[in-house]
């Protein structure tokens, strides 16, 4: 059988190890003589060293989940953390998880059954901002939670990138995969533009399969995080002075009731941009306006 289909037959079978398939792809890039397909094996069976290296299907967008104590022996274990609790500077960490790991690292956690795999919070943010999430009470310990079905994801989405390309790669020389050593069977600009379209093509990557996700043009809402609401109404026209009081209305209503809700503020907020709508100032039509304010707010709050 020829490491072409020998590859393609690997990336098929759900069995099939995936650092087994990942080690034939490493002959096959020797033998193509491609360094980013080679590079990208690399990472993926010995981990990227920075998240700025990762694909997006190796960035996560997380939920974080604490254990707090108050006062009379009162608490909550596994109480959800609204990001807009913390800085601006910190949301972003404790809303996002790049997984730099060893792809074998993350199967492993697979073939263990149980709970979702998490992330712990820094023990100094925990410190620092701990006190300011629930009222009158205090964060003991803090995680990012990694969605089993988000690693079983990254897998496929190996699997499936490297079938795509082999499979392109056959059509352009069927027996590429037995290529003498320093004769690339295809020209090198051919093979990268394979590269980038099967491999490190710009795909979106998967949420966190939470049924609290808004989709739109690449553009998710996630509950309870403020940054995907801003760059979604960005995308509708809302103007950046008006999402600055949007952000104001969430926060205060958030110390009112003690979580992430919409309440009288973020409802004022709501008319006032309807009624922009409604006079031209906002440039969509009041129904519009309706329509997308709905949506957002529906996937920002949980509704």
């Amino acid at each position: 059988m020829s490491l072409l289909r020998d590859i393609q037959d690997a990336a098929v079978a759900t069995n099939t190890d995936i650092t087994a398939l990942l080690r034939k792809c490493k002959i096959l890039a020797a033998r193509l003589g491609n360094s980013k397909f080679k590079e990208w094996i690399d990472y993926e069976l010995n981990g990227y060293q920075t998240k700025d290296q990762l694909p997006k299907y190796r960035i996560l967008h997380t939920k974080s989940f604490g254990v707090f104590c108050g006062p009379f022996g009162s608490g909550a274990s596994n109480a959800p953390i609204p990001p807009l609790c913390l800085p601006k500077e910190f949301r972003e960490y404790v809303t996002t998880s790049y997984l730099v790991a060893p792809i074998s690292s993350y199967v492993e956690l697979l073939s263990n059954p149980g709970n979702n795999p998490i992330e712990q919070w820094p023990a100094d943010l925990i410190a620092h901002y701990g006190q300011n999430i629930y009222e009158n009470m205090n964060c003991i310990s803090a995680w990012k939670t990694i969605p089993r079905n988000f690693i079983a994801s990254i897998v496929d989405t190996i699997r499936t990138r490297i079938l795509d390309f082999v499979l392109e790669i056959e059509n352009e020389a069927p027996d590429a995969g037995e290529a003498p050593p320093n004769s690339p069977p295809i020209a090198q600009d051919k093979v990268t533009q394979i590269f980038n379209t099967y491999i490190s093509g710009d795909v979106q990557n998967v949420a966190t399969g939470s049924s609290h996700v808004n989709q739109n043009k690449d553009i998710h809402i996630y509950q309870n995080d403020f940054t995907s609401l801003y760059d979604f109404l960005k995308s509708k026209g809302v103007s950046r002075d008006d999402l600055i009081d949007l952000e104001k209305a969430v926060q205060d209503d958030t110390q009112e009731h003690g979580k992430c809700t919409k309440g009288q503020r973020v409802q004022k907020w709501t008319e006032n941009m309807i009624n922009k709508a409604a006079s031209g100032v906002w440039s969509v039509t009041k129904t519009a306006a309706i329509n997308v304010l709905s949506k957002a707010f529906t996937s920002y709050f949980g509704f």
